[in-house]
């Protein structure tokens, strides 16, 4: 005769909780020293960052308060500059700090967009590094260097561009310039530099400069395209351009949105590249060919030294302005980068 042992059945101490099993358990994760040490640094820097942007905002408010109660609306209506005249308005340079910044993304996004598709999609796996490397490295040139190469090597042959653009579109007012066109020789036609230190030209040397930015957040985000899709509309037959189209620019949506803004809030602030290449003049008007413009970055850049106690309220009031302006930008850039996935849906 076998005897099999049997074991007691497991009974609750008494006083013990009820464990509901269909209630997940709360994990508690214990962090080393190490871990504790970054997450603390971390957090200690971003509040660093907040406090410092928070002081750079209240500072630049606090100084605007004199000349906003001295000029009220008209600050911001006023389009001519003339602090010895009592005359000072930032219409004529925000409207010039906007043309610049537009017209540069119109250079830089098709190029920065292909560029980031390149690299992803089509460069071969032993040259992804390089260039890689290099879009990152140009992020690096100073300001100072596109200006003179623009003023220098671009100027004297986009001028031969601007003069065909505004003698064959000169009906638009985009393209217009106030000069004779049609003189026989019309690098020496009175007002000539109409066609030098124009807002496009600025907007050449600004847009090599936004071009890395805008280019490495695409690039990033491409890079996180599923490969699941991307191989299952190749084995369904589609093109390399048709899987680019039907998965890699739904998933990357948001990277070519948060990437051109923030593009554009890198290109409000421009300042040296501008000063060097612009005739600075204040004047509202359309025409960007012509020459004859202003950014506030370059207005400050300029009157900063020899200004005023008066006058240099002015021009922090316009840099708070510029503040806001970029804070904006930027912020609504992050919040659009932030997101998980635009192409929540793809259609093969």
């Amino acid at each position: 005769m076998t005897i099999t042992p049997t074991l007691p059945a497991y009974t609750e101490p008494e006083g013990a909780p009820e464990i509901d099993p269909d209630v997940p358990r709360t994990i508690v994760a214990r962090r080393s020293r190490q871990d504790a040490v970054f997450v603390h640094g971390v957090t200690g820097v971003a509040i660093l960052v907040l406090i410092i942007v928070s002081s750079i905002g209240v500072f630049l408010g606090i100084q605007a308060i004199p000349t906003l109660r001295h000029y009220g609306l008209s600050f911001f209506t006023e389009y001519r500059w003339q602090p010895s005249a009592d005359i000072v308005g930032i219409a004529a340079v925000v409207l010039g700090t906007l043309q610049v910044a537009a017209i540069a993304l119109l250079f830089a996004f098709p190029l920065s967009l292909l560029t980031a598709l390149f690299i992803t999609d089509w460069a071969p796996g032993w040259l992804k590094p390089t260039l890689i490397r290099l879009v990152d490295l140009m992020a690096a040139i100073p300001g100072i260097v596109f200006g003179l190469w623009v003023l220098l090597f671009v100027q004297p042959h986009a001028s031969h561009v601007a003069h065909w653009l505004s003698k064959t579109f000169g009906w638009i007012p985009l393209f217009h310039v106030r000069t004779d066109t049609d003189y026989p020789i019309w690098s020496q036609a009175p007002g000539y530099p109409s066609y030098a230190g124009s807002a496009a030209m600025a907007a050449i040397a600004v847009a090599m400069m936004i071009f890395p930015m805008a280019t490495s957040v695409m690039r990033e985000v491409f890079a996180e395209a599923p490969v699941g899709e991307k191989e299952a509309a190749i084995a369904l037959g589609a093109t390399r351009w048709a899987m680019v189209r039907t998965v890699v620019l739904p998933f990357g949506r948001s990277g070519i949105v948060g990437g051109t803004m923030l593009a554009l809030g890198r290109a409000l602030g421009e300042t040296i590249s501008v000063v060097l290449i612009i005739s600075q003049a204040f004047e509202i008007k359309p025409y960007v060919l012509e020459a004859g413009t202003s950014t506030i970055s370059a207005l400050i850049a300029s009157g900063f030294k020899e200004a005023s106690p008066s006058q240099l309220s002015a021009l922090l009031t316009a840099g708070f302005v510029l503040f806001c302006m970029t804070l904006l930008v930027n912020t609504i850039a992050a919040l659009v980068v932030a997101r998980s996935r635009s192409g929540q849906v793809t259609e093969l």
